[in-house]
């Protein structure tokens, strides 16, 4: 009798463990953080932001630093980003937000580029000065259509 109520407490507590080792893994594949630190927000408005998602990370040199925390327009019906950084990473004045990919076809990401300014960093609720926009293979298929009929 000893013996089964044994067996079951260990595979009761084989369940639970592994129960709990995917609930963590869910959370980490839905971007979800816990006990992150204090983030700073910044903006970037872009004229084409492509397949770019919210929680999609921001990353410097490949280091993630933040991720989307908003999609929406701004008064020129242009694409603006909000961007959840963390506040201890200082990001000059003069770097610029591009959209990036990982792979050939991977996701999405914001690559904080440049920037070498000493006169200041971004603060709380600043915008990007400069940023370039996703690449869109299909604008690129399109014009090599629409060339290769011209001829000069």
């Amino acid at each position: 009798m000893q013996n089964h109520a044994t067996r079951d407490v260990i595979v009761g507590l084989f369940v639970l463990v592994g129960l709990a080792t995917l609930a963590y893994l869910s959370l980490q594949v839905g971007g979800i953080e816990f006990g992150a630190a204090k983030q700073i927000e910044l903006h970037a408005t872009f004229d084409d932001i492509g397949g770019l998602s919210v929680r999609a990370p921001v990353r410097i040199g490949g280091v993630k630093i933040g991720q989307v925390s908003a999609i929406g327009l701004d008064e020129e019906l242009r694409p603006k980003v909000t961007l959840a950084v963390d506040a201890d990473v200082a990001i000059p004045v003069d770097a610029e937000a591009a959209i990036r990919t990982a792979g050939l076809l991977g996701d999405q990401f914001i690559a904080v580029e440049g920037g070498g300014a000493e006169d200041g960093t971004l603060a709380d609720g600043e915008s990007f000065g400069m940023t370039v926009s996703a690449f869109s293979i299909d604008k690129l298929v399109g014009q090599f259509i629409h060339n290769a009929g011209v001829s000069d």
